[in-house]
């Protein structure tokens, strides 16, 4: 079963960018208090916009209490790759196998809902997180993953998907549109990119000012029922600052909520995946900064995803989770819930690949300063039906869930 976060994790490039943030370890020696009408469990961006909507739905700040375990939005939210990036069409056929075909058309839609949401949140309360709209590649590298993109693709549009947003490249136009010379067709859609960790940490700040308790380094041991509820129901959140008791607990904690729900452990799974700052080299500087986020795709697992920020130009490149290159031992080491380490083969095949798509950033070009800066590592929550658990808690009345997000951030 997962256990807690590690107490040493490794520090994301946005988390290094980020350190004057003034509630990073906000309250990390407060007792917690005795009681309180909502308590939620993560900082993350999930559980920092739950308590965000709360007050904004007229609930009383102070009877919302934030548990984490960790520094200020420690876990997934602040170590991902900076995509918000919905699936357009690609995930359809595997999404229709598990939940039927008007499901699926809706999963798909509904990705585009919450982007164009993140986009009108951004402008409406003038978020500071360094959000980009702009459009996403997916460039097919191999004839075989070709084939399947056009697969999923007329199986989305015969279903009556909208597919109005997506453009189509062949070959030649491809690799003038992306700058990957081996591209053997494009797929181009609106998506964006930002700061995850500014995005999480501007929602909690907001919620502090209005009077969210919110404690750091607290992490929930387990969630019991209480004996002070006489005339409800009421739960103990154990913590080792003490016990807060709530009617209302919400569990915003992805890959690590079968610590708590052990119901759970069979269906969201931690997995470690990783992720690179690259400095680029004078041909992606300046003007000539990539317009656009890429996937890199050579298989529906064997992928590398780009993303040049606008702000500072730095790329943040994804990595693989299963490409042929990279031993079955390596993967192996991404089934943990640790976040301290990183692989060095996943490394070196993803700097490998991104060197050889984009051919300005080979070795041979890079001066001293510029190429790989940072390597990090975060837990994703995987699910076996590829979409999250969203919703009621089964058997424990007013527990609600919001965990496994198969790295994708839905």
């Amino acid at each position: 079963m997962t256990g807690l976060p590690v107490t040493n994790p490794c520090l994301s490039f946005w988390q290094q960018t980020t350190r004057l943030y003034p509630y990073l370890n906000y309250n990390d020696e407060a007792l917690v208090p005795r009681t309180a009408k909502y308590v939620i469990i993560g900082s993350g961006i999930s559980g920092a916009l739950t308590a965000f909507k709360l007050v904004e739905g007229g609930v009383t700040g102070p009877d919302i209490v934030i548990l984490e375990a960790r520094e200020a939005a420690g876990g997934a939210s602040s170590r991902n790759a900076g995509h918000i990036r919905p699936d357009a069409f690609r995930g359809f056929t595997a999404y229709k196998s598990f939940h039927g075909e008007e499901q699926a058309l809706k999963i798909i839609a509904n990705e585009r809902t919450v982007f164009l949401a993140v986009d009108n949140f951004v402008k409406k309360h003038n978020v500071p997180f360094d959000f980009v709209p702009t459009t996403t590649f997916d460039v097919c590298l191999t004839q075989e993953f070709a084939d399947q993109n056009a697969k999923s693709f007329e199986a989305y549009q015969s279903a009556g998907g909208d597919v109005s947003h997506i453009k189509f490249y062949p070959a030649a136009e491809a690799r003038e549109k992306t700058g990957v010379p081996q591209a053997l067709c494009a797929y181009e859609w609106p998506a964006g990119s930002g700061h995850p960790a500014k995005l999480a940490q501007w929602l909690l700040a907001q919620c502090i000012g209005k009077g969210v308790q919110f404690l750091t380094h607290c992490p929930a041991i387990s969630v019991t029922p209480s004996s002070s509820g006489a005339e409800q129901i009421l739960w103990d959140v154990n913590t080792p600052r003490g016990t807060v008791t709530t009617p209302t607990v919400i569990h915003c904690t992805n890959a690590f909520a079968p610590h708590l729900l052990p119901q759970l452990s069979s269906l969201v799974t931690p997995e470690r995946a990783q992720a690179h700052a690259f400095v680029p080299p004078v041909a992606l500087t300046g003007s000539k900064v990539l317009q656009s986020t890429i996937s890199l795709r050579r298989g529906l697992r064997w992928f590398y995803s780009v993303n040049q920020r606008r702000s500072d130009g730095i790329i943040i490149l994804g990595s693989a989770s299963a490409s042929p290159k990279v031993s079955q031992a390596a993967y192996a080491e991404r089934q943990t819930a640790d976040d301290s380490e990183f692989g060095t083969e996943i490394r070196d095949d993803a700097v490998a690949n991104f060197q050889h798509s984009l051919p300005e950033c080979r070795p041979e070009k890079l001066r001293h300063g510029e190429g790989l800066q940072h390597t990090w590592t975060g837990i994703i929550g995987m699910t076996p039906d590829m979409v999250p658990f969203i919703g009621r808690v089964d058997g424990s009345p007013e527990q609600w869930v919001c965990a496994g997000f198969n790295g994708h951030g839905k």
